[in-house]
């Protein structure tokens, strides 16, 4: 039996965040309010959702660990702590162009098998612009 793996997520997030960082653009972060543990400004959620600033300078003490994000950041000018967890991280992408990364609702989940191919000549990837 094979060991249970660590989410995908966590990496992914840290991994856009450096990325976008790196560009000069802004992170923001698209959270579900409504999931267990979510700790946010409730007069900024809309429709169940947030999005949230999360570059270094937006945020204070901005931890992006594998299980929560957690930050200190203004709104409105008060200051307040925010704590996320990553399952809550719909998706990231940056304010200036949109290029980002949505998840699924379970992206951890293993892709599905690939149907049978009667050729028996193995799958190819291919580039999709």
């Amino acid at each position: 039996m094979a060991a249970q793996q660590t989410s995908r997520r966590p990496y992914l997030v840290r991994a856009m965040h450096e990325w976008m960082t790196d560009n000069r653009q802004t992170p923001h972060l698209v959270v579900d309010a409504g999931i267990s543990g979510t700790e946010v400004p409730k007069a900024y959620v809309r429709d169940g959702r947030i999005t949230l600033n999360v570059s270094w300078q937006a945020t204070q003490d901005l931890r992006l660990g594998n299980d929560w994000i957690e930050f200190s950041a203004r709104f409105g000018g008060v200051p307040q702590q925010v704590r996320v967890p990553l399952a809550a991280v719909l998706g990231i992408y940056a304010r200036e162009t949109g290029q980002g990364m949505l998840f699924q609702e379970d992206s951890d989940a293993p892709p599905p098998a690939p149907a049978p191919d009667d050729t028996g000549s193995r799958p190819k990837l291919r580039v999709v612009k």
